[in-house]
């Protein structure tokens, strides 16, 4: 889901919801695009939508940054506007795969992905970074996301001697593939990245997300600066998880790069926003390279399970 901005003073804020879809993403962007002032947009979540609609955006001289849209293509293809503050799949999937090499060297490894730029994308790294290293997986395949049942997939998985499942996509998928995995007797480890980055996943999982592995920036809710904005969503009744303070960061973004620019030109913000970091922010310091990607991205390893409260959620482990 985009939000959109006009004018300096944040005078119009324009929401869109994309449904996680490329063809309603364009027509959100043509939509946004077409509202008289809109200057900037937060969004979207998914590379797959984050790639065709930025290509609307640069046409109508809007400035786009994504908080989570990480497929590498977003930023490689030369447009002008496209930012991102989280960091790349080929930055992720470098990580996962020498962790399944430093954990799971003597493991069987499937690869299993959602036939999406982000799912795929991440998948691939990973089992290039993997394969690099030495570690072959033994199954390799995609599913259609909104899939529900997963048996055939599973029972692949069984027949291989799998011990450890790397998956690229979304919660949604990955939860229900960990609940019948289990209702399957299928005992393996699944790791996968940001994408199942939502408490939500432990609903749809129940037990079977004990254990899970997952790839994701240090929790930006225990950064130094973000303890006042925190407080402001807990107040508020709402969790800051996942990837609700990229979105904040990249509104302050936008608002510091306008202000140092001195205007709300777009393509003189984009240009500031290159040249002009760190800008302070609640993910911490944040410069961009000529690409509109991070300079300093980083990833870490965490493990869902209980907390103190009795509830399933991710805790960092790290890499070691």
């Amino acid at each position: 889901m985009p939000l959109a901005a006009s004018t300096a003073r944040w005078s119009k804020i324009v929401l869109g919801d994309d449904v996680s879809d490329p063809k309603q993403g364009i027509s959100v962007a043509k939509q946004v695009s077409s509202v008289d002032g809109v200057k900037f947009v937060v969004g979207h979540f998914n590379s797959g939508v984050s790639i065709p609609a930025s290509e609307v955006y640069a046409e109508n001289g809007i400035l786009q940054i994504s908080p989570a849209s990480t497929n590498p293509n977003y930023t490689e293809r030369g447009l002008w506007n496209t930012f991102r503050v989280c960091g790349r799949d080929d930055q992720q999937g470098t990580v996962a795969g020498q962790y399944i090499f430093d954990k799971f060297k003597d493991g069987k490894v499937a690869i299993v992905h959602d036939k999406t730029p982000y799912g795929q994308g991440l998948a691939d790294e990973t089992k290039k970074a993997m394969n690099g290293l030495g570690v072959t997986e033994v199954v390799y395949e995609g599913v259609t996301p909104g899939e529900k049942d997963y048996s055939a997939l599973i029972a692949k998985m069984k027949d291989a001697g799998v011990s450890v499942v790397y998956f690229g996509g979304l919660h949604t998928e990955a939860g229900l593939i960990m609940r019948q995995m289990a209702d399957q007797g299928l005992k393996a480890t699944l790791m996968s990245g940001d994408g199942i980055t939502s408490n939500e996943l432990a609903s749809i999982a129940g037990d079977a997300v004990n254990g899970t592995l997952m790839t994701f920036p240090p929790d930006p809710r225990n950064n130094p600066n973000a303890a006042d904005a925190v407080k402001k969503f807990r107040d508020a009744g709402f969790e800051p998880e996942a990837y609700t303070l990229y979105s904040y960061a990249s509104v302050q973004i936008i608002a510091d790069a306008a202000k140092a620019a001195g205007e709300n030109d777009p393509m003189k913000v984009a240009e500031v926003a290159k040249a002009n970091g760190p800008f302070k922010t609640v993910i911490g310091d944040i410069s961009f390279d000529s690409k509109g990607d991070l300079t300093r991205p980083d990833y870490t390893m965490y493990e869902w399970k209980k907390g103190d409260d009795g509830k399933y959620s991710y805790f960092e482990i790290g890499l070691k």
